[in-house]
């Protein structure tokens, strides 16, 4: 329980944290990251793009999907099944047609719109959410395991195969220590404003 109440009190206060920062600052601040995360060779050389759509004060996510699209990959998205609560992956063409907002007012694919992808061994690099990174490459999400279950069910099909794992999050959302359980995995890549950090 105590590494629940850790995990807990530390997304409280990066969540604050985040918060602080204006729309305008947000907005400067997501436009360095996603010239950052374009300007990594996994990215460059992927094919096959795992994305999300960003709520709340996270790192805006849409500029660099709508770059994604633009380069020609093909560009996944994450719907929340809530029956198996997991995450179902579907293959999105078109930001503004394919989108509508689901659980928790995210943006997520349309079923009757897009593909669902049921293999992700051609995913090349995905691009995880999270509250707060570590320079070791921790991840602390929002509690609900989705994208660790998402990374555990593509490494079970094939141990050998990992996709990048890249997380664009502010310079605020760095911390040092943060709790991890066994079933957490760990990003490769922490992308802010001011750095590119390889874990």
């Amino acid at each position: 329980m105590a590494i629940q109440v850790a995990k807990q009190s530390l997304r409280q206060r990066i969540i604050a944290a985040r918060e602080q920062l204006t729309v305008a600052d947000r907005t400067r601040l997501s436009h360095a990251i996603s010239v950052r995360i374009a300007n990594l060779n996994a990215y460059r050389t992927a094919n096959t793009v795992l994305a999300y759509m960003n709520f709340g004060a996270e790192v805006s996510t849409e500029k660099w999907v709508q770059q994604a699209l633009r380069d020609g990959k093909c560009v996944l998205m994450p719907k929340v099944n809530c029956a198996t609560k997991e995450l179902d992956v579907y293959r999105v063409t078109n930001l503004q047609h394919d989108l509508a907002p689901g659980k928790w007012n995210i943006l997520e694919p349309l079923v009757e719109r897009c593909d669902k992808i049921n293999s992700l061994q051609d995913v090349d690099f995905i691009l995880l959410p999270g509250i707060a990174f570590g320079r070791d490459g921790a991840r602390l999400g929002y509690g609900g395991g989705f994208y660790d279950k998402l990374l555990a069910r593509i490494k079970n099909v094939n141990p050998s195969y990992c996709p990048a794992l890249v997380a664009g999050a502010f310079a605020i959302q760095l911390v040092e220590g943060i709790p991890q359980e066994t079933t957490d995995h760990k990003v490769e890549w922490v992308v802010t404003e001011t750095e590119t950090i390889k874990v």
